[in-house]
């Protein structure tokens, strides 16, 4: 019986969906607009970028950004920054010149 009980709890956790976490970049040269990079759909101003997705990957979608829109200053995934590696990392892909309007509302 005890059994049972735990596997069918343990069938409801794998089987809920990953919450979305929470992202924000500071880009060296601001962007405004819509960039699409991986698996996450951001919206940028003069603020910074803001966008939210259960990508499990926070590198990669730092490093996705970069390649879009340019070097990175800060990266923040809910509220936790990245380091000084994690962001050079994430800018080895950044593309020159970033901070284009990438896409109109």
């Amino acid at each position: 019986m005890l059994r049972t009980a735990l596997f069918v709890s343990a069938l409801g956790v794998l089987a809920s969906p990953a919450a979305a976490a929470s992202y924000s970049a500071k880009l060296a040269v601001p962007a405004s607009g819509h960039i699409v990079a991986r698996d996450i759909n951001w919206t940028c101003g003069a603020g910074g970028c803001a966008g939210t997705t259960a990508e499990s990957r926070p590198a990669v979608l730092c490093q996705a950004l970069a390649k879009k829109a340019g070097k990175v200053d800060s990266f923040l995934v809910d509220g936790r920054a990245f380091g000084d590696a994690e962001l050079t990392a994430c800018n080895a892909s950044a593309k020159a010149g970033g901070g284009k309007a990438l896409a109109a509302q």
